[in-house]
């Protein structure tokens, strides 16, 4: 029997999940069938908005993707689409009940990085964090289902968590493509530089600064596992092993003494087999112990 344009949707996201998703992969693999599938969906969403501004076309190129993402999505939602992916995404927000807001707020995300690549300060920063973390926590918490409305914003916080994270990890990769997520006026309270930053000097300043980051994004994710009660014990096993992941990197990048300069800092493949595991097994347990 031929597959519908639907499910080739579902396989079309699948596959996309297990070439490019890498940690999330491992975490996804916790949830029960429907759950997997609909979060491969929604990773896959988010997978296009990512490589639409990281690609070597010009900016206007980039905008004109993220415009057909935005027509794509609309069509989504009022039943217009024909591309298999789009049909398994309408699929998902409507067993799920996930608004259309929320996969906007992505591709706004996504976007402003084709035009902003300072941040002033902390609140300029954390808008972007929230539009591409924070939300797609927000999707997910859809799928994985919740007891009470305060899961949310320990979804928001774990997703902050996540991508601080990510920020302190990809600094040297980022400044290749331009950007620098660091918040401009606490590099110059710490008494760094945007040029030390450039040259990759770690020094005193340097690791102060990295500290404060790291102290910040350790809050969000105490706040962020707080999240787990909050699931059944059948879908909070993704989010902890997503969430342990990630922290685990955060401490290789804390040992490093926050050197991220010389390589990229990452776990290695039975690093995270075994986190999954552990996480995977504790989270299962009634309390829910982080």
């Amino acid at each position: 029997m031929a597959a519908t344009s639907v499910e080739i949707g579902y396989r079309e996201s699948r596959e996309i999940t297990r070439r490019e998703a890498k940690n999330f992969y491992y975490a996804f693999l916790t949830l029960p069938q429907e759950r997997r599938r609909a979060i491969y969906v929604a990773y896959a969403f988010c997978r296009y908005c990512d490589d639409a501004v990281d690609t070597a076309e010009s900016v206007d190129q980039k905008t004109a993707t993220l415009q057909s993402l935005h027509a794509s999505l609309s069509d989504a939602y009022t039943g217009r689409s024909n591309d298999p992916l789009f049909l398994a995404l309408a699929d998902v927000a409507d067993r799920h009940d996930i608004p259309e807001e929320y996969f906007k707020q992505v591709i706004h995300g996504v976007e402003s990085d084709l035009t902003k690549v300072r941040y002033q300060d902390f609140e300029e920063l954390r808008t972007y964090c929230y539009q591409v973390a924070s939300v797609v926590g927000l999707i997910c918490l859809q799928i994985f289902g919740y007891k009470d409305d305060s899961a949310r914003e320990h979804a928001i916080d774990l997703g902050l968590a996540m991508q601080l994270t990510n920020i302190a990890r990809d600094i040297q990769e980022d400044l290749e493509l331009g950007r620098i997520y660091l918040p401009q006026d606490e590099i110059a309270r710490f008494g760094y530089s945007e040029e030390a930053l450039e040259a990759g000097i770690v020094n005193e300043s340097f690791i102060n600064l990295m500290r404060f980051q790291a102290q910040r994004a350790r809050g969000y994710f105490d706040s962020g596992f707080k999240l787990l009660p909050y699931l059944s014990p059948r879908s909070r096993a993704c989010p902890a092993v997503m969430g342990q992941l990630y922290s685990k990197v955060l401490q290789r990048i804390e040992e490093a003494k926050f050197d991220v300069f010389q390589h990229r800092i990452s776990l290695s493949k039975t690093e995270k087999l075994r986190v999954t595991a552990q996480t995977w097994f504790t989270s299962m347990l009634p309390s829910s112990p982080r």
